[in-house]
């Protein structure tokens, strides 16, 4: 007797067969075959479609496509009313096949057809009746809608056990976005890259769309695209915020996952690619048709023009086509068993990413599709940096996270790679993915733990200081080693994902009913505190004291060694309702309400946290390159850094074990490590910085020689309006009063 496991293979391979079965079994009536259009050889580099001239001077295009294992490939070609010519790529080159198309000219849509086994159980899963994009398309044009037809497999077979090994012969060719192929002759030579060094840089992440949708001083048909986030009235907001670059949510082309369409939604934020070469269409005000891709250049040099460096967001772990019951959109169609992480039974994909798969790194075709991908958006598109998500899945080797991974070795080693900036989403959902601290050099790390020690600190949560201590000093417990510098922690207290900072102040609690999950998504894990009330409330009490938090947040971020990263709309007090997952709401619920302005205590937050970012770009003191050394560097016994009680006394080991609300941090403008452009050394203000997060006041002495003789004030965040704060002063060994929850800042007089 065979077992269930060999009993359904055999009913699964019965009802496969070599397609015929499939067919029948979905009523496909096979059309007539379209007209074939002769192509000459052509070149197996570069991979993609290029045009340009050919033998004898003929303008044509050479397409390439890596297929290993495949039969056969067919490039489709689109004419304006749809219809399909096929060209067969005849030559295979180190397992691509290419050809050299005449007459193929700069707007032509196209796809692929690969013919191969199809074989689930072997992870074979090669379907010629599913057009496949392009993985190198330079644009794309059309949207992925996801009906039944776009599946290699019947979808609806009413086994749902072993559906995914029943192959679909319909055509997916009408229900799929095309290639388009472009012209790209731009050689950069009028653009200037503004190259911030990590250390001066503030982050600010922003979606292209939200940004943009309901800004009143953006033209109607401009809003939420390129064109739009390069309008003067966008970058006249960054550069009043004074903000070095701009982390763009995912502008990979990418697709809406089945389930969020059947909702009558999509996916906003974008963590979703299918073209790794593609500026998103939809956020193209100049069609779709390669014209996107010149907007996207156009942004690009208009944000370069203001000093703004541009960093993508990009999802190199994992696709759009999903697991085995997913779409077939691309590489699952040219070489499934090439691109994906499959398991031991290798029907199923490996998922460390929650999204049904991961790429297979490992693979050298992924990885040149990956690094191919990542110089183009650099040398063709212009930008400056990369914010890899999920950036552990793609540093493991065959299973586990290693820092010795072949896609970590070749970033480091690559003359244009490893000279723009690097950002790891330092984790991913796999076993051993949570890597905080432990990327090598180059690579800079978002740092979560920064982020939870702020928030629990200010909602009054830690037992004691010493992680608040840490996180403040550039959190050299996690970066002090393999000559990384304070600006490897990439310092956030909200990001896309979560609440945003107003929402951090005023709910406790996700309520995401607004996705259609039931609440069930976003994490309950919010380390937030709503001041008193649940949601919106009419107490000007309990609104003056969100204020009043909001305030301390982005005064806490601001001043600690590192990198700051804001969240667009967080100085202006923007709210998702207390959505934590608002990745599917493409609304008011995730657009920037720049109405936010026109009401005084919201234009004043903006104010404060521009005069923060001023003051950071102002003062070498606050932006370190160097870790601190906590030692006497003269004989008076002054430090670079050092901490004090609220009795003004310097910090013992006791202190930092005990229970407190209130830590003071000084800095020193003498002991500055480095050298300035000519040499000389850097001297600075020194500061004194005194947080208190309890309830009620506290007295504070401040601390006298060698220290200080006086001491001025520079911002209060107990004060609504700080014009109010600057030029009052006090004598060192003053007991000033500390208000309930609010941020001292002063500078060292004299």
């Amino acid at each position: 007797m065979s077992s269930a496991a060999e009993q359904e293979a055999v009913a699964g391979h019965q009802a496969t067969g070599n397609g015929r079965q499939a067919a029948a079994a979905n009523g496909v009536r096979r059309p007539a075959p379209p007209p074939m259009v002769p192509a000459w050889p052509g070149a197996a580099t570069p991979l993609g479609a290029r045009f340009r001239v050919g033998p004898d001077g003929v303008a044509g295009t050479n397409f390439a496509l890596w297929a290993g294992g495949a039969e056969g490939v067919e490039l489709c070609l689109f004419d304006e009313a749809g219809k399909e010519s096929r060209v067969r790529l005849g030559e295979l080159t180190h397992e691509i096949w290419h050809g050299f198309v005449p007459g193929v000219l700069p707007g032509q849509r196209y796809g692929y057809r690969v013919h191969g086994r199809w074989d689930p159980w072997t992870g074979a899963r090669w379907n010629p009746a599913k057009l496949l994009l392009d993985p190198y398309a330079r644009a794309v044009d059309g949207d992925f809608s996801l009906p039944p037809e776009v599946y290699g497999h019947v979808r609806d077979w009413p086994q749902q056990h072993v559906a995914d090994t029943v192959r679909d012969d319909r055509d997916s060719a009408p229900y799929v976005p095309k290639g388009v192929v472009v012209h790209d002759d731009d050689d950069w030579a009028d653009d200037r890259r503004p190259k911030t060094p990590w250390a001066d840089s503030v982050i600010y992440e922003v979606h292209v769309k939200g940004f943009t949708a309901l800004h009143p001083g953006i033209p109607e048909e401009l809003r939420g695209t390129y064109a739009g986030l390069a309008h003067p009235a966008a970058i006249e907001h960054l550069v009043k915020l004074g903000v070095t670059a701009v982390e763009l949510l995912p502008v990979h082309q990418f697709a809406h996952e089945d389930h969020l369409l059947r909702r009558g939604l999509g996916n906003y934020w974008g963590y979703n690619s299918i073209g790794y070469f593609a500026p998103h269409a939809a956020y193209a005000a100049s069609g779709t048709r390669g014209g996107q891709v010149g907007e996207f250049k156009r942004m690009v040099r208009a944000l370069h023009a203001a000093g703004i460096e541009v960093i993508l967001d990009v999802v190199y772990n994992h696709t759009a086509e999903a697991g085995e019951l997913g779409p077939t959109l691309s590489l699952k169609g040219i070489d499934n068993r090439g691109y994906y992480r499959l398991q031991d039974d290798p029907r199923r994909y490996a998922d460390y990413t929650g999204c049904g798969n991961t790429l297979h790194v490992v693979q050298p075709q992924v990885l040149r599709l990956i690094t191919d991908s990542l110089r183009y958006w650099v040398t063709e598109m212009g930008v400056d940096g990369f914010r890899f998500d999920l950036a552990a899945a793609l540093a493991r080797s065959m299973h586990d996270v290693d820092m010795l991974s072949p896609f970590l070795a070749v970033i480091a080693q690559d003359p244009v790679l490893r000279r723009v900036k690097l950002i790891a989403e330092p984790w991913d959902v796999g076993s051993g993915g949570y890597q905080v601290g432990a990327f090598p050099p180059l690579w800079t790390e978002w740092n979560d733990r920064y982020r939870n020690a702020v928030r629990d600190f200010w909602r009054h949560a830690l037992p004691d200081v010493r992680e608040m201590g840490y996180r403040l000093s550039g959190s050299s417990d996690l970066y002090a080693w393999g000559g990384r510098r304070p600006y490897a922690s990439v310092n956030f207290v909200t990001a896309h994902d979560g609440f945003t900072l107003r929402d951090l102040v005023t709910y406790e609690r996700k309520h995401n009913e607004a996705n259609g999950e039931g609440n069930r998504d976003g994490t309950n894990d919010n380390r937030a505190w709503n001041c008193g009330a649940e949601g919106e409330t009419d107490d000007e009490g309990i609104r003056a004291l969100r204020r009043r938090q909001l305030r301390n947040l982005l005064t806490t971020l601001l001043l600690s060694t590192g990198v700051p990263m804001l969240v667009a709309g967080d100085e202006l007090g923007r709210t998702q309702r207390g959505n934590n997952n608002a990745y599917c709401q493409d609304n008011e619920i995730s657009w920037v309400d720049w109405g936010l302005l026109e009401d005084p205590g919201w234009r004043a937050l903006f104010e404060l946290t521009s005069r923060l970012i001023e003051l950071r770009h102002r003062h070498p003191v606050l932006r370190r390159r160097a870790f601190f050394s906590g030692r006497a560097q003269t004989a008076d016994g002054l430090r670079d850094l050092a901490w004090f009680t609220s009795r003004g006394t310097e910090m013992t080991e006791r202190d930092w074990y005990a229970p407190a609300a209130t830590l003071g941090m000084y800095l020193s403008g003498r002991d500055i490590p480095g050298r300035d452009e000519r040499g000389a050394q850097i001297l600075d203000d020194s500061f004194l910085a005194v947080l208190h997060a309890g309830e009620g006041p506290v007295r504070f002495e401040l601390p006298g020689p060698p220290w200080a003789e006086r001491y001025e004030v520079v911002v209060d965040t107990s004060l609504e309006e700080q014009g109010e704060a600057p030029g009052v002063e006090h004598r060192a060994g003053t007991e000033i009063t500390m208000p309930g929850r609010a941020v001292l800042l002063l500078r060292v007089a004299g």
